[in-house]
């Protein structure tokens, strides 16, 4: 199919959804709810059933649905488009059974990735009420409360990952952690928020500033230092889910947590250190951040995604300091000309987004400069569609 790189103005023409009914524009002209909206029209043109956005083939409880299903309430809630709910609302009533069981959810697995979703069912169970969202939100809360644990109370990853924390549960987990502790609410967990991310930063920064992309407590795994225990690289995506949740948990936490100011002096300090590994001619950001221009390395779209959300985001909540406000509208300009394009069915795709990387696991995955760069590149992955429209929402504050 052929394709060609978009050209964006103010002025560009909406695309039109036809599963849905017209979309609403924002009382006044807003250019990034503009594009937010054509990405998210485009998004349920690709996928009309949202539980198909990761390539799915039966429906399957998973971290890239939910934070999809997140990203559409917060663009219903900045556009009042009733397309973007009712979206939402059908994939949690084909999940969430009347008795409030997930569909396919098994606690026993112990996976950070299965309970990021409460934090977009917490958020429709406030715009509409079901009692089975309760008692789904609640079964996630149990899981973390039986959580396995690192020996200074950091939460494992994974059941099959043991002792092992990865920058990516930060956001999987520790965000709805917080969002629940400021729904209930339950003040006596804040600290245990906080600890998460004091935790795996104590173990994982590097003397650039960034962080590894996971610990192992044990030194078991083979990709484990066995004097720190941490995996061999920087990723760029785990760097994205560190610095998300961070912004997410700032905002709901607090002021007088013990702990908050750690949370926002770590922010400033990864946030200052991409700076110095950004892309001076895009101002985006490589899969290796801090090994640009080294071969097989490319721009990678989800991380600058991730990152430009939480520049805008860190803005706005006064934890970061203001000028990353700008900083954020420049990284939006570099995805729009370089890495948001026009299909022939006027439908737009985010482009060279990293479909998944880990550590462990069978195949093994290493951790490896290599590894990363070899790993596979696909149009529209789900963790790059939702943190482009959770930023485009951000910068049209």
């Amino acid at each position: 199919m052929k394709r060609f790189i978009l050209l964006f103005s103010v002025a560009a023409m909406l695309i039109s959804c036809n599963s849905e009914a017209g979309r609403v524009l924002p009382a006044k002209e807003n250019k990034y709810l503009q594009l937010g909206q054509e990405i998210a029209h485009s998004e349920m043109s690709h996928n009309p059933a949202l539980w198909t956005c990761d390539g799915a083939t039966s429906p399957k409880w998973e971290y890239t649905p939910t934070l999809i299903a997140r990203a559409f309430l917060e663009m219903y809630d900045a556009t009042k488009d009733t397309a973007y709910l009712g979206h939402v609302q059908r994939f949690a009533d084909l999940f969430i059974g009347e008795d409030g069981s997930i569909l396919t959810y098994k606690k026993s697995l112990y996976n950070m990735d299965r309970i990021q979703g409460g934090n977009f069912l917490i958020l429709l169970n406030e715009i509409s009420p079901k009692p089975q969202y309760v008692t789904a939100i609640e079964t996630l809360r149990e899981q973390l409360s039986e959580q396995p644990r690192t020996s200074e109370g950091g939460f494992w990853h994974k059941q099959v990952y043991p002792n092992q924390m990865w920058l990516d549960g930060l956001f999987t987990g520790t965000t709805f952690y917080a969002r629940y502790a400021a729904w209930k609410p339950e003040p006596e967990d804040w600290a245990d928020v906080a600890n998460q991310f004091i935790t795996v930063d104590k173990h994982t920064v590097k003397a650039n500033g960034l962080n590894y992309h996971g610990w192992d407590e044990s030194r078991q795994m083979g990709w484990s230092n066995p004097e720190t225990g941490c995996s061999p690289e920087t990723w760029g995506r785990a760097e994205g889910w560190y610095v998300m949740a961070l912004c997410d948990v700032l905002e709901l936490m607090p002021k007088d947590v013990e702990g908050r100011d750690k949370l926002s002096e770590i922010l400033n300090r990864v946030m200052a250190a991409l700076l110095t590994v950004q892309d001076p001619a895009t101002k985006l950001w490589y899969q290796v951040p801090d090994r640009g221009g080294e071969e097989g390395n490319y721009l990678e779209s989800t991380c600058s995604a991730m990152y430009c959300f939480a520049m805008a985001k860190g803005a706005r909540l006064g934890v970061l300091p203001k000028s990353y406000k700008a900083e954020a509208e420049r990284v939006m300009d570099g995805l729009k000309e370089h890495k948001i394009i026009k299909n022939d069915d006027g439908t737009l795709s985010l482009i060279d987004c990293c479909a998944v990387a880990g550590l462990g696991g069978n195949p093994y995955r290493d951790g490896t400069y290599s590894y990363y760069v070899n790993e596979r590149i696909r149009h529209d992955d789900p963790k790059g569609i939702g943190p482009l429209m959770l930023a485009l929402i951000e910068l049209s504050k």
